[in-house]
């Protein structure tokens, strides 16, 4: 990162050597001038011309990258990574990559998210193998990523037991509840089960006192009925009785009369 400044400056003789081949199909006066706002040191003036020579010329790769450097400049990494990756996107050559692949390096650097500064300059590498800034850099970048290596493995090691107890949990929650549900149901198969055997039950005593009241009286042995019986006995009686009674009048017609008193 200490040698950004000089790799910027290093990147415009490069600029302008494949600015020319740009000029000759069409110029962009634009972008000439941001780059002397930025040689200026002027980089807010700077980074507005670039983004207007962006939007006319949407598909080359100079202007995002300069945009880049002049947002870079203004303590903006973050910011910068995302006109690097355009760059990137457009970029036609290896020099281009290479340079983009650079700086985005830095940026990550300056983020201290060594593992993506150590692919970035790994990428710049392959596209500018000789370029020895970008080696040191890469060194450095591989130094600070041994010695500061990142705390999501760990935690992300953590998350994952935590996730996996969790999981475990949620299954032995989900056995216990199934097994609830199904004890339940079979709570409730049995109450059916019975309430329908009662049901049945008094379904058929209801239909045998039915059939018992619509039923006439049955017979008695002998073939008489009970009230015919009742009735049979209270005739027989009131006859008994009218007998008795007129056996009683005969003879108390037939006794003597007494006419004297016993003394």
């Amino acid at each position: 990162m200490k040698n950004f400044i000089t790799y910027g400056f290093t990147f415009f003789a490069f600029l302008f050597i494949g600015l020319g081949e740009a000029l000759a199909q069409e110029k962009d006066k634009t972008l000439s001038k941001a780059n002397e706002e930025y040689n200026k040191s002027k980089f807010a003036e700077a980074e507005a011309d670039y983004r207007i020579s962006n939007s006319k010329f949407p598909n080359r790769s100079v202007s995002p990258y300069n945009l880049g450097n002049a947002i870079y400049k203004q303590n903006q990494p973050s910011e910068a990574k995302y006109a690097y990756a355009k760059a990137l996107k457009n970029a036609k050559s290896r020099i281009q990559k290479h340079k983009a692949y650079h700086n985005l390096g830095n940026v990550f650097m300056k983020e201290k998210d060594y593992t993506q500064a150590v692919e970035a300059y790994k990428n710049a590498l392959r596209n500018g193998p000789a370029d020895e800034e970008t080696r040191y850099n890469y060194a450095l970048a591989k130094k600070m990523l041994k010695e500061n290596p990142p705390k999501d493995n760990k935690d992300n090691k953590d998350k994952n037991k935590d996730k996996d107890k969790d999981k475990d949990k949620n299954k032995d929650k989900d056995k216990d509840k199934d097994k609830k549900d199904q004890d339940k149901k079979d709570q409730d198969k049995d109450k059916d089960k019975k309430d329908n055997k009662d049901k049945k039950d008094q379904d058929k005593k209801d239909g045998k006192d039915k059939q018992d009241q619509n039923q006439p009286p049955k017979p008695q042995p002998g073939g008489i009925s009970k009230d015919r019986l009742e009735n049979l006995l209270d005739a027989v009686n009131n006859e008994e009785k009218k007998i008795q009674d007129k056996v009683k009048a005969k003879k108390e017609k037939g006794r003597p009369v007494q006419t004297d008193k016993d003394w």
